[in-house]
Formats: C-alpha cells, structure tokens, sequence
C-alpha cells in the first residue's frame, strides 16, 4: 500500500511539469520566457597560479576520471571551461518518465564517450553518453540501494537522499574501466566496446564480493526491515601503490588487492562516513562525522591510521547537510595541505592542516552566524580554497517554489608562508546544492545557482564567477522547474570546454558555439 503513497508524492511533485519519455529534452517547467537567458558577458581567460594537480598513476587521467575530477579530489580542472561565448544549452533526459539523476560523469579517454552514473526511478544505471549529443549508446543496470526499500516503506524520502551508496562515487582506471562498488557488495570493473554489431556494450571484467567482509542484512520488497545491519559501501578509489581503497557508511575502511583480490578492513568505532576520500603520494585521507583522519596501507594492505584530528561537529544536522558531521570529501592542495570544513554551530569553519602530521595550519570561520553548511567538497589548487554554502537546501522535494539556499561562495587563500589563511572574497551567489569547480586555465568557478524569486518561478543558472576577484562573469538559463534542480550533483568539465551538469531530469550540457 505504501508504494502507491510514495508515488502519488512524486507525481505531485512533479506534476507542474510535462513527463519526459527516455531519450527527449528535459521539459521547462512555468515562467521560462519570463527569466533571462543569459546574463553579464563573456569571460577572458586569466589562468589561477598554482603547481598542477599530480596524476595518480592507478587512476585516469587529471579532470577526467571521477567526480572530484582527481585523485587529490581539486575539483579542479587542467582545460578550459566555457567563457560563455554565445552559449548553446543541450538537455537530454534520462529517467525514461521518472527521476534521472546523473550523479557522476567521466570521460573516456580511448573512446572520447562519456561514461556516467545516473539514476532511473529508484534504479541506479551506468550510462555510456555521446558527448555531443548526449544520447545513451549503452547501459547497465546496477542493483537497487536498500534505501528506497526503507523510504517507500516508511514514507520517508530523507532515508534516499541522505544515502551516498549505489556507486556514485566511482572512478575511471588508465584504461577506461569504471571501478565502481555496487548495493549488492560487488566490487567490480566495467569496461565498454563496440561489439561486431556495432552497439556499443559494458562488460564487468573483474568482480571482487566484499559480502564476507561487510555486514549485508539489507532491507528488500518481502523484508524491509530486517533485524541485522546493512553497510554498504559508499566510496571507492586507488591509492599510488595500486590498491583499490573502499569505505562504508558504517564507519568501515578497506582495500582490496587487484592482483590477489585480498581484502583487509578496519573499522573507525562509533563512527560513520557520508563523503568520499581523496588519495595523495603519502597516504588516504578520509573525514568521517568525527574527526579528519590521513591513512596508509600496511604490509598486508590493512588501513592503519597515520594520524586523527577531532573537529567540532556541532549538535546536530543543519538544513544543508546530510548527516552530522563535515560534509566535504578531504581536499589535497598547495603544498602537501589537507582541507575540511567542520559542522560548527554557529559559523562553519574552513580546516586547513599539514598533510604529513596533521598539524593546524588555519581554521576560518565562513559565512554568517547560525546560516553555514556545506555538503560539498572545497575546491583546492594552489594556496587558494573555494567553498559554498548550501545552509537551507535539503534536497528538491523540500525546495518551495521560488526558494533558494541562503547562499555565499568565499575565497580562502593559506599564507604564502603557510602560517595561517585569509578570506580574500566573498560572492553574494546562491549555488544550493553543487559539487562547484574551477577551469584553472580560465580561471572561472562553475556555480549551478538560483536566486530566490517571489513570482515562483524556479530558475537555474550555470554561473561563472572570476576567481580573483569572486565578482560574477555570466550566467546562462540552464531550464526551469524541478527537472533542472542539480539536488547534489555536481558541475563537471569536458575536455572540449563543455560544461555538465546532472539534474533531477537527465543531464545538461552547456558549451560556446564560438
């Protein structure tokens, strides 16, 4: 009887909107010709200093291979983004008449095709995407997360989108193969080829089951509440060495050796991990609700911890977060620097320590008093830091018509002499929910924005802000209406200068036509 209830709520709150079929544009939703389509002027480039992002040598290339664009997760890229040169818009939507989500997109550098995580109603699905069009050339359907079991039944859609499991948080290897970790505890690699047919196909080339290792008493249709625990795995990626690290929400972190397919595990007691990790020459960093913590692989590949920061996480979840806790992926940036934020209650504080012991470099507090969250990772390169507040935006189903986030993106730059940071801008713009990113060459930092309007009309903008100054560059109308809420995916950058962004309905691509 629930699964009907559930339903109705997702048809009423989509129901200003016409229903999208697979392979069709994303429809508007009310009050497109009455907002502007393009806003400021064009950009010029004036590149962001700072040492190049180091290539994993276990991961693809830099920008390309995952969705914090590196193994250092910058959220950085090393080519151009659009300077917003008369701007072409192309949507193409992917749920087939539901939600279609795309939540990762990466880029094949052997075949030039996109390969993207999205979802499809309560289905999540590896999608192979022509970059220009934007059309399926091939899919893969991967197992349902417990959590849509759990939010049917309970009414609840906070138990769906606070869940990070499913295989978002997956990466390319050198070879194009997507490493990705499913709700069924399969860790597996999929390649994708032409076959004689001439359809384009993945094929899983490697599979590693981590059930024996991961507590799997999931929710499903005859059972949803089981009475043991289920930890699915929310993160995967390589360190230097060639282990595939994995971590769980329940606080577990593990490798897995893809020559012998060994698996070791530890546990951090008491807590839990919502974001990713990123992974440096030295060691894993990995934030749990708790503490900040740098990690290294044993003799046997057992994570051991190298060392532990506690930060202030609060007294509870604030509107702009999912759990708890930090709500960043660690950053690696400038010279050997790791980045967090906290969940402090009154202000949120941008965490800068040394990456080989952990000691404090700065701790600034961003934004306004009682109205501070991010469940976004820091942009990083160079000395300079970017971060967003999404305090007020829970996920699109809660966002009124016509509402935003209270908004602020803020500069934070480490002393040249590394004994402190300073915020050196901060721009008034409003970017509810995304993963932001910077083209270092253009010198631009990608918002998906939308200003609150009392006509409600919900219109969303890629916005390009000059990263020297945080004044805004131009902004270009993506669509309108909940299909073109990005809830918590973010803004990606192609290699040929397009502009991606994963919306509630498929998948939106904005590039220069000159």
């Amino acid at each position: 009887m629930r699964r009907p209830l559930l339903a109705a709520l997702l048809s009423a709150v989509l129901a200003a909107v016409a229903v999208p079929a697979a392979a069709d544009p994303i429809p508007d939703g009310p009050g497109k010709g009455l907002v502007p389509a393009y806003v400021g002027a064009p950009a010029s480039p004036e590149p962001l200093a700072g040492r190049p992002v180091p290539a994993n040598p276990h991961q693809g290339p830099v920008g390309t291979s995952s969705m914090h664009a590196d193994s250092y997760a910058s959220d950085t890229y090393p080519f151009m983004g659009p300077l917003g040169r008369d701007p072409q818009v192309l949507g193409e939507a992917k749920g087939g008449g539901l939600p279609g989500l795309c939540s990762t997109v990466t880029f094949a550098r052997r075949t030039g095709l996109i390969v993207a995580q999205c979802t499809r109603g309560q289905n999540l699905t590896l999608r192979l995407i022509d970059p220009g069009t934007l059309k399926d050339l091939a899919t893969y359907e991967l197992p349902p997360r417990p959590s849509t079991v759990q939010a049917v039944f309970s009414l609840s859609l906070d138990t769906v989108f606070t869940d990070t499991s499913g295989g978002a948080y997956y990466y390319l290897d050198p070879q194009d193969r997507a490493v990705l970790a499913d709700s069924a505890f399969h860790l597996r690699r999929f390649a994708h080829e032409k076959g004689p047919d001439g359809d384009w196909r993945f094929t899983v080339t490697d599979d590693w089951d981590l059930g024996a290792h991961l507590p799997h008493d999931c929710a499903t249709w005859t059972n949803p509440w089981p009475k043991g625990e289920c930890d699915p795995v929310t993160a995967v990626g390589p360190d230097w060495n060639g282990l595939i690290w994995w971590i769980t929400r329940g606080g577990r972190v593990g490798t897995v050796d893809p020559g012998s397919g060994a698996v070791r595990m530890t546990r951090l007691a008491g807590e839990g991990i919502q974001n990713s990790f990123a992974a440096a020459e030295n060691g894993v960093s990995v934030v749990s609700d708790h503490a900040l913590y740098r990690m290294r692989a044993g003799a046997d590949g057992t994570p051991e911890i190298v060392w532990r920061q506690p930060y202030d996480r609060g007294s509870g979840r604030k509107p702009g977060q999912i759990d708890q806790g930090s709500g960043t992926t660690p950053t690696f940036f400038g010279d050997g620097y790791v980045a967090v934020t906290d969940n402090a209650d009154d202000r949120m504080h941008v965490i800068v320590r040394r990456g080989d012991d952990g000691g404090l470099v700065c701790q600034v507090p961003v934004f306004g008093s009682g109205a501070s969250a991010t469940d976004n990772s820091l942009v990083g390169y160079g000395r300079s830091l970017f971060v967003e507040n999404n305090y007020g935006y829970r996920n699109f189903f809660d966002l009124p018509p016509g509402g935003s986030s209270v908004g602020g993106v803020s500069r934070v730059d480490v002393k040249p002499d590394g004994t402190g940071c300073e915020t050196v801008w901060t721009s008034a713009e409003r970017s509810p929910s995304t993963v932001s990113k910077v083209s270092v060459p253009a010198g631009l930092l990608y918002l998906y924005t939308k200003e609150p309007r009392k006509d409600l009309i919900d219109a969303w903008y890629l916005t390009a802000v000059d990263v020297h100054t945080g004044r805004t560059a131009y902004k270009v109308l993506t669509g309108t209406g909940k299909w073109f809420d990005n809830s918590w995916a973010p803004v990606t950058l192609g290699p040929d200068g397009t502009a991606y962004v994963g919306v509630v309905g498929g998948l939106v691509a904005v590039r220069d036509r000159e």
